[in-house]
């Protein structure tokens, strides 16, 4: 009896839990994506199967599966598992799970896997509790958080763990994801409910590779069809309008591959490129008013401000990286005006491509071998026992221009060239000068035998 009531208990619980909740992945195998981290041979593929446990922290955007699969790992190396927030767990629980952690371990050899969402958010009094135990192994940590680790997380926690990116799903995983929820008894196979292709498309595309955003549109627009006058017979489908309805954004006339979202997006960019404000402007909104992204639009704009205008206007990034801060700040409708001020800056600047040439040019010497050796004037005297490393070096500060005559890379190689147009005019000029005094320089040189 006590176990009818259990079971009993544990569906009413089960009952209440959003689809995404419902579905999470049982087994790697289940896991949406991330074939760069989990495909065979992948390096947090290979750690899982040789029961590796060794502190690591998860990045990526929001919907990817890093709570999930911190899950599922615990589960597959047979750990405990303890899921906190970082921003709300206090030092005394911290001290309560690493009690109980050294406790399991000693009376049956469990590990413990600690997960903190929104690690980021970490203090150093949590922080210095809990170092000690990781670094002796007898707890495992796995943080997750959507901002760059590498300069929101404490160095202290980054430098003893593997740090992972876990990337937006792609349209064919949230794709398999919807149609596993509607044939899953876990999900929405004991309704009946089929989907029709537009519909699959559109919720697809417009999740933005957010599996929960994806899952939770497809419970309502289930939940819809089961309570409207769609009619008894089964199944019942659900149709681009419902999804429409269900994931709040309307469908843009786009075809099955996607071209015109691409088309839209590439004029939008060429008529900033060449200066045709209102061009642009009219790109802007027709992206808008079909329901995309704000963020992607942004981050267009962020990388068009140093691809296409660079040096040849130094405020368009302070703008850019502006509009993209108060776009995620305020949202929509209101972002739409942020959004239009950026694209007219963009539009109206002088361009330069010199700047993305530059660093092209530069990792293609990298990547081709052609490597240089430090210059030894330039080269750490603290490190090195050789007596001419550093020996050599003078600094700019002390010369009458600010600039002196120091070879820096040791060969003559140019990969920035500044064009003619907005401050760019004035970097070649200063450029050009200082690049003729270091080669009287270097000829004086030559000539005294140096």
């Amino acid at each position: 009896m006590a176990d009818l009531w259990q079971e009993q208990r544990d569906a009413r619980m089960t009952s209440v839990e959003p689809l995404p909740h419902r579905m999470r992945p049982r087994s790697l195998d289940e896991v949406a994506g991330q074939t760069h981290l989990l495909g065979d041979g992948m390096i947090l593929r290979r750690m899982i199967d040789s029961g590796i446990f060794t502190s690591l922290i998860l990045h990526g955007p929001p919907g990817t599966g890093k709570t999930t699969l911190a899950g599922v790992m615990a589960t597959t190396l047979k750990a405990h598992f303890e899921r906190e927030n970082a921003a709300m767990v206090g030092v005394k629980r911290i001290r309560e799970i690493i009690s109980d952690a050294h406790r399991r371990l000693g009376d049956s050899g469990r590990r413990t896997i600690l997960f903190l969402d929104e690690i980021h958010r970490f203090s150093k009094g949590q922080q210095d509790v809990l170092l000690a135990d990781v670094e002796r192994g007898q707890i495992s940590l796995i943080g997750a958080t959507t901002e760059n680790p590498w300069y929101a997380v404490n160095s202290a926690l980054t430098s003893r763990s593997t740090v992972l990116e876990l990337q937006a799903l792609d349209v064919k995983d949230i794709t398999t994801l919807l149609l596993r929820s509607l044939k899953d008894e876990r999900g929405l196979g004991k309704l009946n409910i089929e989907i029709s292709e537009k519909a699959l498309f559109h919720l697809a595309h417009k999740c933005d590779g957010d599996a929960r955003r994806a899952l939770h549109a497809l419970e309502v627009a289930a939940g819809s069809l089961q309570g409207s006058d769609a009619g008894n017979a089964l199944p019942l489908t659900i149709h681009l309008r419902d999804a429409e309805e269900s994931i709040r954004a309307k469908s843009v006339v786009y075809d099955k591959d996607g071209d015109e979202h691409y088309d839209t997006i590439s004029a939008f960019i060429k008529s900033m490129r060449g200066s045709d404000p209102d061009a642009a402007l009219y790109w802007l909104a027709k992206m808008l008013n079909a329901g995309e992204d704000p963020r992607f639009i942004a981050r267009r704009i962020a990388i068009f401000a140093s691809e296409d205008i660079g040096n040849a206007d130094p405020t368009a990034i302070q703008v850019a990286a502006a509009a993209w801060q108060l776009v995620e700040k305020i949202g929509m409708p209101e972002g739409q005006i942020t959004l239009a001020q950026a694209t007219i800056h963009m539009a109206v600047a002088p361009k330069s491509g010199a700047t993305s040439r530059a660093i092209w040019s530069a990792m293609e010497d990298v990547r081709e071998g052609r490597t240089h050796p430090v210059p030894r004037a330039l080269v750490s005297g603290m490190k090195s026992s050789h007596p001419h490393d550093g020996a050599n070096y003078a600094s700019p500060h002390t010369a009458s221009d600010g600039v002196g005559t120091t070879d820096y890379l040791g060969v003559d190689r140019i990969f920035y060239e500044p064009t003619e147009r907005g401050c760019e005019a004035d970097i070649r000029d200063r450029m050009a000068n200082d690049r003729a005094r270091r080669e009287a320089a270097a000829s004086r040189n030559q000539a005294d035998g140096i």
